[in-house]
């Protein structure tokens, strides 16, 4: 009888933790990572970006470019060269200096 009213309880959890995993509930940020795997796989890689045709999330890999500057980059396309990032004013000389090396602006 003291085993069953252990048992019980234990048995519970464990088809509680069974559902949830079985459900996918678990899982949920899967897709996400999916998602994102390209535009992190070309900032580790060393791949150029470019900022002509970047998306807004490949964009964010870049070291000082956060959804305010992604979104001044997108907004202000086309870009003849890298440089018109500074000499248009969408980029502070700073940050450009950390992503000079990372871009390039296909045409």
């Amino acid at each position: 009888m003291k085993i069953r009213r252990h048992l019980t309880p234990l048995l519970s959890l464990l088809l509680a933790v069974f559902l949830f995993a079985s459900t996918g509930a678990a899982q949920s940020s899967t897709p996400k990572q999916k998602k994102d795997a390209p535009a992190a796989a070309a900032a580790s890689t060393g791949a150029l970006i470019d900022i002509n045709g970047a998306s807004a999330t490949e964009l964010k890999t870049l070291p000082g470019i956060g959804d305010a500057y992604s979104a001044a980059i997108i907004k202000n396309r086309p870009y003849k060269n890298k440089t018109q990032l500074v000499s248009r004013k969408i980029v502070p000389q700073a940050t450009y200096d950390k992503i000079r090396d990372k871009v390039i602006a296909k045409q």
